[in-house]
């Protein structure tokens, strides 16, 4: 017979029975060491979670609800809150059998030990609105309680040795002073039935005792400066005082009267009380008046100055006024006002285009004063009787069209010259274009005001004939205009002297007779 061979079991292997140990020790201590971050292949949902502050959270801590454990804190960054403060976010690995987190979720932060290991309480809500996986609770939602770590904190030893100062300082204030004590116990229930309704008007809204306290401290800065000159005032006071004291009997009485006075005045302020809203509400609308009163009382002042004595003469113009105001209304009711009024209208419309043409000759050009000027001296020869007109002969070369000649058809050009009389030629000084004092924009142009002669042809010359020897004074430097009398042209081709360089600003003009009048 064969003989049977001998089969080795899997325990025979001392390699293979060590390996297998190992492995399975391996795995035991790394779910121990991942068990508080949750164990692997167990479905989870994240959720975050801001706070405050850090509250002493670490990875790890645990996550309850309804006093089981949900989850645990995976991680924890800092975040600044919409207040501006920073804060801290928690980010919670959550059980799936948590469920879904309501909306109106809130959380707390509680002590799981007195050694002060804590865990994260979630309050689940009653909303039907849920948060999705990932989303974030706001800090609004969460709380973190004063722990009582912190309130030890508080009592360090400068706390401690004023607490016992104070301690020491309250007893020796009730020392030997028991029947004080116990008469002011007494009074309290009284003092506090008056104390109550004392207390509910100042904390009423319409007192404004924040305003009120803010108003002090304004008034304390305003009379800061004056400090010095209080400190006299409560000086004289004292002497004040002391006088009163000289004659008790009298103060004494009017101390007693002063009960009644304030009863009086309690009853008429409650009688002046809608009077004292209405004017605060005025004053508040007024408030608005003041602030730009402010800085217009200057001018009002000198208003009021000057305006008072003339309303007071005014008074003597009122009975003259009256007659003038009821003649005015019999001429207004007049049948003929109304044909006198469209008559005065059709010579304004008349006149109008005449004034807006000869305003600038006297505004810009000055031409009236000058013709006048001119005139005035053109009579000022002296003779036996004052003063006579001032004129001379007009003694010239012979030539063609001369000056001394009668019936020139042309300007004096220097033409043909005689020889005698030292056969000097003869020019026309004249511009026989001066019918212009502005230009279309309003620039000075005083054509008839200044000198000069046409350069090349007569535009006017009934032959046609051009003059090489005729002479014109030009603008100068590229100026477009004859500019002002008595002025110079600057680089910019502005006038500055005695008369304007322009239309003055608002004048309607027009350069031309009769045109349509320009605005500058």
């Amino acid at each position: 017979m064969r003989k049977r061979r001998a089969t080795g079991s899997i325990v025979a292997n001392p390699v293979l029975v060590g390996a297998v140990t190992t492995l399975v020790v391996l795995v035991a201590v790394f779910l121990a060491y991942n068990a508080n971050n949750g164990l692997p292949f167990v479905p989870t949902r994240s959720l975050k979670v801001q706070i405050a502050n850090g509250a002493n959270l670490v990875p790890g801590n645990e996550v309850r609800s309804g006093g089981f454990r949900i989850g645990v804190v995976d991680d924890m960054t800092p975040v600044q809150l919409p207040g501006g403060k920073v804060g801290a976010e928690l980010s919670l690995k959550l059980d799936e059998k948590a469920g879904d987190i309501p909306a109106d979720t809130r959380v707390v932060i509680r002590p799981r030990s007195a050694l002060g290991l804590k865990y994260v309480e979630l309050e689940k809500g009653t909303s039907k609105k849920t948060i999705a996986d990932g989303g974030t609770l706001p800090a609004s939602q969460a709380t973190v309680p004063v722990e009582l770590d912190e309130v030890f904190n508080m009592f360090n030893k400068p706390t401690r040795d004023a607490a016992q100062g104070n301690l020491q300082g309250f007893g020796d204030a009730f020392a030997g002073r028991g029947q004080d004590l116990g008469r002011a116990v007494e009074g309290l229930p009284r003092f506090f039935g008056v104390l109550r309704p004392v207390a509910s008007n100042l904390a009423a809204p319409e007192t404004d005792l924040d305003g009120f306290f803010r108003e002090l401290a304004d008034t304390a800065r305003v009379v800061r400066p004056v400090s010095k000159v209080n400190a006299r005032l409560f000086t004289d006071m004292a002497t004040t005082f002391e006088a009163f004291s000289r004659d008790e009997r009298k103060l004494q009485d009017t101390i007693g009267k002063q009960p009644e006075t304030l009863a009086t005045g309690t009853r008429s302020l409650r009688v002046q009380r809608p009077f004292l809203e209405r004017t605060a509400a005025f004053s508040r609308d007024f408030n608005r008046a003041t602030v730009a009163l402010r800085g217009a009382l200057p001018n009002l002042n000198s208003a009021l100055r000057v305006g008072t004595p003339v309303t007071r003469r005014s008074v003597e113009l009122y009975g003259p006024l009256k007659d003038t105001m009821g003649a005015l209304k019999d001429l207004a009711e007049a049948p003929t006002t109304a044909g006198a009024l469209r008559g005065l209208a059709a010579t304004v419309t008349t006149l109008q285009p005449q004034l807006r043409y000869l305003g600038p000759f006297v505004t810009v050009c000055n031409t009236w004063n000058m013709f006048w000027t001119f005139t005035a001296e053109h009579f000022t020869a002296p003779d036996s009787t004052g003063g006579s007109e001032r004129a001379l002969l007009n003694n010239s070369a012979s030539q063609d069209d001369s000056v001394t000649s009668m019936g020139a058809n042309e300007f004096a050009n220097g033409q043909n010259v005689r020889p005698n009389n030292g056969g000097v030629p003869q020019y026309l000084h004249g511009n026989t274009w001066g019918n212009m004092a502005v230009d279309a924009d309003g620039n000075a142009n005083c054509q008839a005001g200044q000198p000069g002669y046409l350069a090349r042809g007569n535009r006017f010359s009934p032959y046609g004939k051009r003059y090489e020897r005729a002479v014109v004074d030009t603008p100068k430097d590229g100026i477009p205009t004859m500019g002002p009398n008595f002025s110079k042209f600057n680089k910019d081709g502005k006038g500055s002297g005695s008369t304007l360089t322009r239309v003055p600003e608002g004048q309607t003009f027009t350069p031309e007779p009769g045109g349509k009048g320009i605005n500058p």
